[in-house]
């Protein structure tokens, strides 16, 4: 039964984005009698070969979207990553209902939390989560980990994975094929190399700073700023967190977001964010520094430092003629915890 309902929605899912993508939104007619053109920039046409979809990012939305592309027949799917062992800034928090839909394996998860803190500027301390049940947690991942499974997991399955930055995206004809010009870069170079390729669908999965939603005139949002230090803390200073996150709030710390600490494999992640006092980052930064130094003990050593846009809501226009935006350069984050991996997936 449970097997049953998993093929059911992987079933589900995969026929609604074909459909959404490659029937209705763009308008094309494979191998059958060509179909109305209702939207701009559809073709009605019998190709009489496979479908060509690139895919613009290989996070988790173009991961996705690209396993999707790979399952389905008839169809040749590019996947295009700047750089494959990219690390994108991140909290890494998804929800449990993620590790059974996307069929994550257990070691994908650095730590399952059950307890959560909220500390006030005070230091008043509320526990929020006493309602889980036993087998439910929130699964703090890393990210090169996490993205470097989907990606692999949909080049397993037939897509085509170029190392390049995408650096154009042209429109010439409305009625054919796209163009991608971008940089290839090859094992051992460190220049690219100027490539282009023509496509008939594109989905643009590049992020807050999207190309792709530029050559589509998707319109802007607002967004905040996340800043992020990894840092290595002490075994017995671990122990406290290890099934542990906390989220500090106060103007101290973050005017409009909240700041946190969340554990990860061997070291925590502790951040911060904001839309209104974008400038003043790294002051916010310093201050959940200074909130949760106790914690962290003596000797903190940073690790890595991060910082990245978090859209505050959706683009105007996400899908044009045959072009669709999904993640973050969609704009599908939930605005009040700037969670998106699960809606970008």
């Amino acid at each position: 039964t449970e097997l049953a309902s998993k093929l059911a929605l992987h079933s589900t899912r995969t026929a609604t984005m074909l459909s959404t993508l490659a029937a209705s939104a763009l308008g094309l007619n494979i191998g059958a009698t060509p179909a109305p053109s209702s939207s701009r920039g559809a073709v009605s046409m019998d190709l009489g070969r496979p479908l060509r979809v690139a895919v613009v990012g290989g996070g988790p939305s173009g991961a996705c979207a690209a396993e999707i592309f790979a399952k389905a027949p008839n169809i040749d799917c590019t996947l295009f990553e700047r750089k494959m062992d990219n690390c994108k800034p991140c909290g890494g928090a998804i929800p449990l209902c993620m590790v059974d839909e996307f069929e994550l394996p257990p070691e994908i998860v650095d730590r399952r939390v059950r307890k959560m803190k909220m500390i006030s500027p005070s230091g008043r301390e509320v526990d929020v989560g006493r309602t889980l049940k036993e087998n439910e947690y929130i699964g703090m991942t890393r990210r090169e980990v996490l993205d470097a499974y989907l990606r692999d997991r949909a080049v397993e399955l037939g897509a085509k994975p170029v190392t390049g930055l995408v650096q154009k995206v042209e429109f010439e004809d409305a009625n054919g094929p796209y163009t991608i010009k971008y940089s290839e870069y090859k094992p051992g170079e460190k220049k690219g190399t100027p490539s282009e390729a023509e496509f008939d669908i594109i989905v643009g999965a590049d992020g807050a700073n999207s190309r792709t939603a530029k050559a589509i005139d998707a319109g802007e949002y607002n967004f905040a700023i996340a800043f992020q230090e990894r840092i290595k803390i002490p075994d017995e200073k671990m122990k406290y967190y290890e099934d542990l996150a906390e989220m500090y709030v106060g103007d101290d710390v973050s005017p409009d977001f909240y700041a946190w600490v969340f554990p990860k494999y061997d070291h925590v992640g502790v951040g911060t964010g904001t839309v209104v006092n974008r400038p003043a980052i790294s002051e916010y930064q310093a201050a959940i520094r200074e909130r949760c130094a106790d914690r962290l003990g003596p000797d903190p050593k940073v690790m890595k430092v991060e910082a990245h846009p978090i859209p505050e809501h959706m683009r105007p226009r996400r899908v044009v003629g045959r072009v669709a935006l999904v993640g973050d350069a969609a704009g599908y984050v939930t605005k009040c915890s700037g969670e998106g991996m699960y809606f970008a997936a």
